[in-house]
C-alpha cells in the first residue's frame, strides 16, 4: 500500500460525506470527492488544495464509472471508497416521483458504484469498501417505503460482498454503517430522538472503518433500536411503522 492512503467519498458535498472528507484530509490522506453541486465540492477543495480532488456528477445518470475512472487517475489509485450518496423523502401519498428518485440513487447508482469498486479492489487484491446505509434498513416503513427498502438493499448487498470477499480469499474489507438520526438535511420530522451531531457521527464512522467492522451503528446505542425493530412482533410494529 502507498505511504499516503487514498480515499474516494461518493456524495461528499454536504452532511456526513463532507465531514468525512475534511477529517480524512486533515489526517493526511489524498481524498477524491464527488457530488452533484460543483460549487460545494470546490468550496471543500479550497480548504485542502493539496489533499482533495473533485469530480462533479449525479449518481442517477449514466456516467458514474467514467467519472470515477477519471478521479482514480488523478488520485493515483485508491485504497478506500465510501458511498455516502443517498436520498429519500417521506412519501405519505406514495408518490412515484419520490419512489423512483429514491431507487435511482440508493439502489441503481449505489450498486453500480459498489460493484465497480469491489472489482477494482479484487484486481489489486486490497481495499476497503464502505456504505452509509441506515437503521431504516431493519424494517419496512409506511411513511417512506422506498427509502427503507432501498437501505435494506444496501445492507444485504454488502453482506453478500463480505461473503464474496471471504470466498475469493481477497484482502477486501467490507463495512456497512447504519446511522440513526444524524443532524443533516436528511433528518426530517418533528419527533426525532437520539440525534447525533455530524462531527460525532463522522468520527464514529472513521473509528468503525479503522476497526474494519462488518456492521456498525451510529451512534453505537442505535443497535438497541435495531434489535427492537427486528424482533418486534408484526402486531406491534405495524401500528407505528
Amino acid at each position: 500500500m502507498n505511504p499516503v492512503s487514498h480515499i474516494i467519498i461518493v456524495g461528499a458535498s454536504s452532511g456526513i460525506g463532507r465531514r468525512l472528507a475534511e477529517l480524512y484530509a486533515e489526517k493526511g490522506w489524498r481524498v477524491g470527492i464527488t457530488g452533484r453541486r460543483k460549487e460545494l465540492l470546490e468550496e471543500i477543495q479550497k480548504k485542502y488544495p493539496d489533499k482533495i480532488e473533485t469530480e462533479c456528477f449525479d449518481v442517477t445518470k449514466n456516467l458514474n464509472i467514467q467519472h470515477l475512472d477519471s478521479l482514480v487517475k488523478r488520485l493515483g489509485g485508491f485504497d478506500l471508497l465510501i458511498i455516502s450518496a443517498g436520498g429519500g423523502d417521506v412519501s405519505k401519498e406514495l408518490s412515484w416521483e419520490i419512489d423512483k428518485r429514491t431507487v435511482d440513487i440508493n439502489v441503481n447508482g449505489f450498486v453500480e458504484i459498489a460493484n465497480w469498486a469491489f472489482n477494482f479492489f479484487a484486481r489489486q487484491n486490497h481495499g476497503h469498501l464502505v456504505t452509509i446505509s441506515s437503521i431504516a434498513a431493519s424494517r419496512g416503513n409506511g411513511w417512506a417505503p422506498a427509502y427503507s427498502a432501498s437501505k435494506a438493499f444496501q445492507t444485504i448487498y454488502f453482506e453478500g460482498l463480505y461473503m464474496k470477499a471471504r470466498g475469493m480469499k481477497k484482502n477486501i474489507s467490507i463495512t456497512c454503517i447504519e446511522p440513526g438520526f444524524v443532524a443533516t438535511n436528511m433528518a426530517k420530522g418533528d419527533k426525532l430522538f437520539w440525534v447525533v451531531p455530524v462531527d460525532k457521527a463522522a468520527k464514529q464512522i472513521i473509528r468503525a472503518i479503522e476497526k474494519k467492522k462488518k456492521l456498525a451503528y451510529i451512534s453505537r446505542r442505535w443497535w438497541i433500536i435495531a434489535k427492537l425493530l427486528k424482533w418486534a412482533p408484526d402486531w406491534i410494529y405495524h401500528r407505528v411503522g
